[in-house]
């Protein structure tokens, strides 16, 4: 499905970031996966990617600073050509209460989640116009943009503002044909979940979602995969719900 293309992940040492540059492996693309100090993490990602049988390519870098985006790029390019694929997953949170939410946090939060997002998807986009046009943006947004979860208001707020500006990069984006969609994953058990909740709570938690479990990277990355694919070339500027039914849960009697 994807053989021949080159995909870069950031955020992709663990979680959904891995998830998401494992399957696009195993759809058939070489993969330059990007995290930021988190290097014996990063280079198993690398490895279990070369063990499908695809090229790859391990970059530590940090993908909320501007400069560091294009070092990430740059060494992608440099090791496995041009890219064509971009899965972005820049993400930072802080939950607090809104009366006592800390305002230098709730920039951070927004610059990680929504900034940034904008950084590495220009640079991409800039790329992929002067290679001729056509490649593959997939922001990782959240379930976070349609719910307005407590004490959680800048993550909301950034993962909301995400859904807007890929809509909008996708409008200029289309003279040069350049697929531009949101993933909207709903409550995934990942590593950096089992941190925030503990086990004990993740491991409850899940035969009371309404599909009876909580997602799982995988179900992200194949949902990437396909937006990444040839399959996916007549969607553009859309968001898709990886939610289990999450989202349809408030409706259910």
């Amino acid at each position: 499905m994807l053989l021949g293309k080159k995909a870069l992940v950031t955020g992709a040492a663990r979680g959904i970031g891995r998830g998401c540059a494992v399957e696009l492996a195993r759809a058939g693309a070489d993969v330059a996966v990007n995290d930021f100090r988190r290097g014996e993490l990063l280079v198993t990602a690398a490895s279990e990617i070369r063990q499908l049988g695809r090229r790859a390519a391990a970059i530590e870098g940090d993908a909320f600073a501007r400069d560091s985006c294009a070092m990430i790029l740059s060494k992608a390019i440099e090791v496995l050509g041009p890219i064509d694929i971009l899965v972005s997953n820049p993400s930072m949170n802080r939950r607090a209460p809104f009366l006592d939410a800390d305002p230098q946090n709730f920039e951070k939060i927004v610059a990680a989640t929504l900034t940034a997002g904008f950084h590495m998807s220009q640079l991409f986009a800039r790329h992929r116009v002067a290679e001729g046009g056509r490649g593959k943006i997939v922001f990782i947004g959240s379930i976070h943009a349609r719910v307005p979860y407590a004490q959680s208001a800048a993550y909301n707020a950034a993962k909301g503002g995400l859904v807007s500006l890929s809509s909008t990069i996708a409008n200029e984006l289309l003279p040069h044909r350049v697929n531009v969609n949101v993933l909207e994953p709903g409550w995934i058990d990942t590593p950096g979940e089992r941190e925030s909740f503990g086990d004990a709570a993740i491991d409850a938690a899940g035969p009371r979602q309404p599909w009876g479990r909580l997602g799982r990277p995988e179900d992200v990355g194949k949902a990437a995969a396909f937006l990444a694919s040839d399959d996916a070339d007549y969607i553009t500027g859309t968001s898709l719900l990886v939610d289990g039914g999450m989202w349809l849960g408030s409706a259910r009697e």
